[in-house]
């Protein structure tokens, strides 16, 4: 089930990111990028409707999904 993100607290929602941005190991390339950083492109991401939050009943987990 999809959950829209500007229904959720700013603190679940910033732990859902950071959870998320904590276990994905993408390459960004040359570049470097703070933890911090990734948190802001996830959150610019979710604005701009480029990814999506879902929530899993059967584990009751949460994951960030892109929709492009």
């Amino acid at each position: 089930m999809k959950i829209p993100h500007t229904q959720l607290s700013d603190e679940a929602l910033r732990a859902i990111i950071e959870e998320f941005v904590s276990r994905e190991g993408s390459d960004y390339g040359p570049l470097e990028y703070t933890f911090q950083d990734k948190v802001g492109h996830v959150i610019k991401q979710l604005e701009r409707g480029e990814v999506v939050i879902t929530f899993d009943t059967a584990s009751e987990t949460c994951n960030l999904l892109s929709i492009l």
